[in-house]
């Protein structure tokens, strides 16, 4: 009588899914407690069990923005930079491309470095890119640097010598030496030995700055829990959709960057649709993704906490790390994005949130400024007495004071104008994100559907599907709460990589997967347990690669490079290539993960009862006044329930018991047999 438990904590709302052994899925939401999220989880966790009785938890996975909000917010440890003699400049001298306004700031300042120039230090030693050494380490040298940043109170140090990935002596005995006297110490040999000194540097740097913070947090929560009676182990998600254990996830922390995104993408991915554009917006910001043949697409590189970089692939619009993440595409535009007037007289809508306080003027709790979600409630698109699962119930008045006192009154329109023009700002502010990663990538969306989820991304996902031409949207069962129900589909992972140009490749993988089974703490060989094998592969002479599954066949695997290297720059090229590191990712299929267990998927033993459906005729009386432009204003449309609904042409709205789904004039909507809402544009597909 196991059940596992999915946690997702977002800018606004905390969501929890808990899932029985017979697929029966109970769901909370609660207003998220930035002071301590295990508040908010806690809460909702209890919220979700009912009269269960705690200790049936087996398992518990977690996705939390806890890494990332450190980087935005500058609330890592201090660290200290240690490198070999000569480069301790890298770090603070950076990369930064101009981007947005800062195009045209003539007193432009670039953002300060990860690192401060004076905790920066270096230690005379050399090895060249084959792992010899040039120059023995001078220990005396790494001692008298250890006693200055404990003399300096720095309780973090992040050590990436010259070409440490080829030969890793030197790092390890730095480390031996430094944990004298310094408590947190990591070294870019064991977080992500890579070649390319800068992104290797910055990544072992994230890894020390967030790591005592998750480190920190994860142990509270995890005393949280044992004190409602889950004594259950925690699994944390990874930015490339694996999942690891807390005591891993503290360790590399780094891997947990973009852990809370990764999770909404799962859910997309298992809606069972070949090729998807996920949608997932929640109060805080949006994301968006390309699921292609069922998989997420992912980069190996991103960068946080930059300009204009829309979540990750913009060189030099943050601080690059190199570790596998889902390719997202991330805007600050939720329901709790703030509109406001710039003293230009321009409307503009986030990226700043009022988050969950005070939240949206509507909410009640203090905040006067107005939200994305307070113009949907005018345009009649939300309901005041009925919202987010019935935890609270928002005011129309309050709403429409902060609509005219902050934007109908300055711009001088009506306030529905005002309310319609912050939706389809949002709108256009999330169909750039589409952009990014569709047309920008040069992939045609137009074959692809959407799947909408989060609290407000069934509201505006047909609108944000139209600019592009995509004509079907699934709005998944659970869809409110879809990043913690694609928790639980996600199975115990974790990934290595090496830089060895020239090495033998059996040699590499066998000891990478070693080295990732022992931090998973399983068997190779055992059942359940796989091991995915891939390469870095590039043309002999150029400075980049692109990284394909690897073939023992040598021909094999250059005709699956040249067709990874076609579909990325569109060019049809062949050549002599060579293999400069090698990736392997060790995955454990989790015994107590159940199929169906993302919305929309099929519950074991077959598809969900569907209730017996009622065509929109039969619920006319059910209607309430929404605005859509293109009808002259305000009408009124019918509203229903996910349950009633069988077929429904818009303009017509459908409650859900975590989101709302808007469906416009033009567009279809019906209930599919796994509980999805169909929306089709111009028909029934």
């Amino acid at each position: 009588m196991s059940h596992s438990i999915g946690v997702d904590v977002g800018g606004t709302f905390t969501d929890v899914v808990l899932r029985g052994p017979d697929g029966g899925i109970s769901v909370a939401k609660c207003l998220s407690t930035h002071d301590d999220p295990a508040d908010g989880i806690v809460t909702g966790i209890v919220a979700a069990l009912g009269r269960r009785d705690p200790s049936l938890v087996t398992r518990v996975v977690h996705a939390t923005t806890l890494a990332t909000n450190a980087v935005l917010e500058r609330r890592g440890v201090r660290v200290a930079y240690v490198t070999t003699r000569g480069f301790r400049s890298a770090i603070p001298l950076g990369r930064y491309a101009r981007v947005e306004e800062d195009r045209y700031d003539l007193r432009f300042d670039p953002p300060a470095p990860p690192v401060a120039a004076g905790d920066c230090f270096e230690v005379p030693e050399r090895v060249d890119h084959r792992g010899e050494v040039l120059e023995p380490l001078d220990e005396a040298a790494v001692t008298r640097v250890g006693e200055e940043i404990a003399r300096r109170g720095v309780t973090a140090a992040a050590v990436c010598l010259l070409h440490s990935y080829a030969n890793p002596s030197h790092e390890r005995r730095v480390a031996e030496i430094l944990r004298r006297v310094v408590p947190t110490v990591v070294i870019s040999s064991e977080v992500w030995p890579e070649l390319r000194e800068y992104e290797r540097a910055t990544t072992t740097i994230m890894s020390a700055y967030v790591g005592p913070v998750m480190a920190g947090y994860l142990r509270r929560l995890t005393a949280r829990l044992a004190g409602i009676g889950i004594t259950a182990p925690v699994h944390v998600m990874d930015s490339g959709g694996g999942v690891m254990s807390a005591e891993l996830a503290a360790r590399r922390a780094v891997a947990t960057i973009e852990s809370g995104p990764a999770a909404g993408v799962l859910a997309a991915a298992a809606s069972g649709h070949p090729d998807v554009v996920s949608f997932d917006m929640g109060g805080t910001t949006a994301k968006t993704c390309v699921i292609r043949n069922g998989e997420p697409e992912i980069t190996h590189e991103f960068h946080v906490g930059g300009k204009g970089s829309f979540g990750g692939r913009r060189a030099g619009t943050g601080v690059p790390v190199k570790i596998p993440a889902i390719d997202l595409a991330e805007v600050g535009a939720g329901g709790g994005s703030i509109a406001w007037v710039d003293p230009a007289g321009t409307l503009r809508a986030g990226p700043r949130s009022a988050g969950s306080e005070p939240g949206p003027a509507c909410y009640g709790l203090g905040g006067d400024e107005p939200t994305v979600t307070d113009a949907n409630l005018v345009l009649g698109y939300l309901d005041a007495a009925s919202f987010a699962a019935g935890t609270m119930s928002l005011s129309l008045d309050l709403a429409e004071k902060a609509v005219d006192r902050r934007l109908a009154g300055p711009l001088g329109v009506s306030r529905a104008e005002a309310a319609h023009a912050v939706h389809e700002i949002a709108n256009a502010s999330m169909g750039s994100a589409v952009h990014v990663v569709t047309v920008q990538r040069g992939i045609d969306p137009r074959g692809f559907v959407m799947v909408a989820f989060g609290g407000a991304g069934p509201m505006h996902a047909a609108r944000v599907a139209s600019r592009f031409g995509i004509s079907t949207v699934v709005v998944p069962a659970h869809c409110g709460v879809g990043s913690a129900a694609g928790l639980l589909a996600g199975d115990l992972s974790t990934d290595r990589v090496l830089s060895a140009p020239g090495a033998d490749p059996v040699r590499v993988f066998a000891i990478l997967a070693e080295t990732a089974a022992a931090d998973l703490n399983v068997t190779l060989g055992s059942p359940g347990v796989s091991v995915t094998r891939s390469a870095d592969v590039r043309f002999t002479g150029q400075a980049h690669d692109l990284t394909v599954r690897w073939s023992d066949s040598p021909a094999e695997l250059a005709d699956r490079f040249f067709a990874r290297y076609r579909q990325v720059y569109g060019i049809e090229q062949r050549g002599p290539i060579e293999v400069v590191g090698y990736r392997v990712r060790v995955t454990q299929t989790a015994r107590h993960s159940l199929v169906g267990t993302a919305p929309g998927a099929r519950e074991p033993g077959g598809p969900p009862k569907r209730p017996e459906a009622h065509d929109a005729s039969d619920t006319a009386e059910v209607r309430r006044a929404a605005y859509f432009p293109e009808l002259g204003g305000y009408v009124p449309v019918p509203v229903l329930t996910r349950a009633a609904l069988r077929e429904v042409a818009g303009p017509a709205i459908v409650e859900d018991a975590e989101a709302t789904i808007v469906v416009p004039p033009g567009w279809t909507a019906r209930l599919a047999d796994d509980m999805s809402v169909i929306l089709t544009e111009g028909g029934t597909p």
